[in-house]
């Protein structure tokens, strides 16, 4: 792998959009129950690759620590967002759309067992409480938003 221009300007264009989205909207970003939009972009890293996995593992250790809930918060949020966007990546380049379907349920599993699990900690709360919370905002950001956004972004790169 060779990191060229055009790598490092993938990177810090996820990095600063997940940034952005996560603190413009922070008062849904940040807590027990939450849908961060941002999480939308993470099954782009099935389509712009091992770049946006950075980036969006960095946006998310920029945002959090704006966030500034916890130090577990800032260096498990951009473990999760790393762990997820790479496995769905490696899956994705496998296969056609049921591979890139299963690599956005996999973000969402994998950010909702992390997240949910340290905002327990954090907020000493139910560890049922916090991942149903996550798990919800997930769903809706990663699977709702996020997949159809990846599916038109690579027809439209395909055709361009």
């Amino acid at each position: 792998m060779r990191i060229t221009a055009k790598w490092i300007s993938v990177s810090v264009a996820f990095a600063a959009l997940y940034a952005v989205g996560v603190i413009f909207l922070a008062p849904i970003s940040f807590g027990v129950v939450q849908v961060r939009v941002a999480d939308a972009l993470l099954p782009l890293s099935m389509v712009f690759g091992l770049p946006s996995v950075l980036g969006l593992s960095l946006g998310c250790l920029i945002s959090n620590s704006y966030g500034s809930i916890g130090h577990l918060d800032v260096i498990g949020g951009p473990i999760a967002n790393f762990l997820a966007t790479f496995i769905a990546w490696f899956i994705a380049k496998r296969g056609g759309v049921t591979h890139r379907f299963i690599g956005s349920i996999l973000e969402t599993i994998i950010v909702t067992l992390i997240v949910g699990g340290y905002l327990s900690v954090i907020f000493d709360t139910p560890l049922e409480l916090s991942l149903f919370g996550v798990l919800i905002g997930s769903i809706i950001a990663i699977n709702i938003l996020g997949f159809p956004l990846e599916e038109m972004i690579r027809r439209n790169l395909k055709s361009a």
